[in-house]
């Protein structure tokens, strides 16, 4: 199920006893390494739910109704079209997922996608850890916790995260300690059942932001959801390269976006070069974001295809 606000506050006690254990516990705050993988590069070629984002019936627990009334998507239908379209695996945005989905739910999507040759590479949560310390920050984190239970009964390895937003840390100077804490808790609870943390770059946070979070959150659980096309930058190849050794997941979007928010189209060679010379092995998900999702998407996986294996 999507875990609500009031679900939340019902059983608020446990978050807030969960995250004063955390704070009274020391968390040792070492410099973050890259990842060093031996052997070649290998990227795998995967789709987000999220390219579908308006075609689901479900949305964050509310129905939502197909824009394309007359292919509504769901997590089983996705899996096949994942399947039919030549990719090895599939990341299930969790804003999706059934408000009254129980275990047996999340089973048959693992059994579904194995029996399709699917692999589930990874579920996406939409939290905010830049918020003060309180209620609203207690949510966040139990909610994560949740879709990492999610993603467990799922048989996925990750599951993306985001940090917070510009406009949240900049309201004060505790808050990126505050998220620390956070990732810290969801990371430990994530390496506990074999899942990373892939923190986004995400809500305009700078590259030096993501490189300090995640450097000071004591994991080997923890990463970056490198999002090629969420650097809103003059120079975002070489945002990418800054990432791309601490990348334990790739979406790539096929444009990228000036300082001001104007999109231009992404060189998917040069993306795909920089994540080669930085020895990525791992999936290259294509999270597509522009119109006309069935007519497009096929197009841009085989363009995606075409880059990996150039």
């Amino acid at each position: 199920m999507y875990l609500t606000r009031r679900s939340f506050l019902q059983k608020s006690g446990i978050g807030t006893a969960l995250l004063a254990n955390s704070a009274a516990s020391s968390i040792k705050l070492s410099a973050g390494e890259p990842f060093l993988r031996p052997g070649k590069p290998r990227l795998r070629l995967a789709l987000a739910g999220y390219s579908f984002r308006k075609q689901f019936l479900w949305n964050k627990g509310k129905p939502q109704a197909p824009r394309n009334k007359s292919r509504p998507m769901d997590f089983f239908k996705f899996i096949d079209y994942c399947a039919d379209h030549g990719c090895e695996g599939a990341e299930l945005t969790g804003y999706y997922i059934p408000p009254d989905a129980g275990n047996k739910y999340f089973l048959d999507i693992r059994r579904h996608a194995h029996l399709r040759g699917i692999s589930i590479c990874g579920t996406a949560i939409g939290n905010d850890f830049s918020l003060a310390k309180g209620i609203k920050r207690d949510y966040e984190v139990e909610a994560a916790r949740h879709g990492i239970d999610q993603a467990a009964m799922m048989g996925a390895p990750h599951v993306r995260f985001f940090a917070g937003t510009a406009k949240g840390f900049s309201a004060g100077s505790e808050r990126i300690q505050n998220c620390i804490e956070a990732l810290q808790i969801c990371s430990d609870y994530a390496g506990d059942r074999g899942i990373f943390v892939g923190v986004e770059n995400h809500g305009a946070i700078s590259v030096g932001q993501l490189l300090e979070i995640i450097s000071k959150v004591d994991s080997p659980w923890i990463g970056i959801n490198l999002d090629t096309g969420n650097f809103f930058s003059d120079k975002p190849y070489d945002d990418i390269e800054q990432c791309a050794l601490h990348a334990v997941n790739v979406q790539v979007k096929i444009n990228m976006q000036t300082p001001e928010r104007k999109k231009y189209p992404a060189n998917l060679n040069k993306v795909m070069d920089i994540l080669k010379r930085a020895n990525y092995q791992g999936y290259v998900v294509l999270e597509y974001e522009e119109e006309d999702p069935f007519g497009e998407i096929p197009h841009w996986l085989e363009k995606l295809s075409e880059a990996i294996h150039a």
